[in-house]
């Protein structure tokens, strides 16, 4: 299983490293997950324009993403627990899922989505949704393989 975490983020390296590094390690044993930060000049500028400019650019750099299994990470997504997180990734090949910029996501983008989920109803920063999302795909991972991390 192969597990790709979008997100409009700047290569930063700060002291979430060794957590998100950490948790990518752990989950190897049963997937192989990879974080993409996507970030550029036209995102740069279209933030600075306004909200709806921001969204267009933020789907036009993961509309290129979309193969495989697609989540989407929303606060107006489903809430949904750590068994049922499980059960969305058993039996799939590619998953990818997609953080938004500081503007959300385009109402078409999340359409193209298999799933739209929220982590929390509470907003966070890039690095700590990242390290939410991380830990709950190898709690999830865990569920599905029978390691008692979860319990």
């Amino acid at each position: 299983m192969k597990i790709n975490i979008y997100q409009i983020a700047k290569n930063d390296k700060d002291e979430f490293e060794p957590l998100i590094s950490n948790f990518i390690k752990m989950s190897k044993k049963y997937a192989k997950v990879e974080i993409h930060n996507l970030f550029n000049k036209q995102i740069s500028k279209a933030q600075t324009i306004g909200e709806r400019e921001a969204q267009k650019s933020y789907s036009e750099v993961f509309k290129l993403k979309l193969n495989g299994y697609n989540i989407a990470l929303d606060v107006k997504g489903e809430k949904i627990d750590s068994f049922k997180f499980s059960k969305i990734l058993e039996d799939k090949i590619n998953i990818n899922f997609f953080i938004g910029g500081a503007f959300g996501f385009e109402r078409d983008f999340l359409n193209q989505c298999d799933k739209v989920i929220s982590l929390s109803a509470l907003t966070m920063a890039h690095k700590i949704a990242n390290i939410v999302l991380l830990e709950q795909i190898f709690r999830g991972l865990c569920i599905s393989n029978n390691h008692p991390y979860h319990k």
